[in-house]
């Protein structure tokens, strides 16, 4: 079975539809190609930028026609994921402060309750009135 040739733009539009949140699945489904020639076009963009989509044959001399597809498009996934690993370890430096504070505080409370005496009033700070 030949494989059809897929313009540079076909590609470009299906490569944003992806990175924009739209599954491989659905994408490939409603251009009627496998997904694997979808994977295909993001590797081929991810070594090689929007370049590397062109079709067969000498390369045109003004680049793809069409808007660019900016890189912040294609790396806003990866960006939401490093963005969520950071967040998950903030989260995880505070609740090991958290356990710190809450562990040394009962040591401090524990202290405290060993050294009164029952029946034994404490002394306090003085008012100085």
């Amino acid at each position: 079975m030949s494989r059809r040739v897929v313009s540079a733009e076909v590609k470009r539009r299906a490569i944003e539809r992806v990175a924009k949140g739209e599954t491989v699945t659905s994408v490939a489904r409603s251009l009627g190609f496998n997904r694997q020639r979808l994977y295909e076009w993001q590797e081929q963009v991810r070594r090689g930028g929007l370049e590397a989509l062109r079709g067969p044959g000498r390369p045109r001399k003004s680049g793809l026609d069409g808007p660019p597809l900016s890189s912040a498009i294609l790396n806003e996934g990866a960006a939401a994921r490093r963005r969520i690993a950071e967040l998950e370890r903030k989260i995880g430096e505070q609740q090991a402060d958290l356990d710190f504070f809450r562990q040394a505080l009962r040591h401090v409370k524990a202290r405290q309750q060993a050294g009164a005496k029952p029946g034994v009033l404490r002394s306090g700070k003085s008012s100085k009135r």
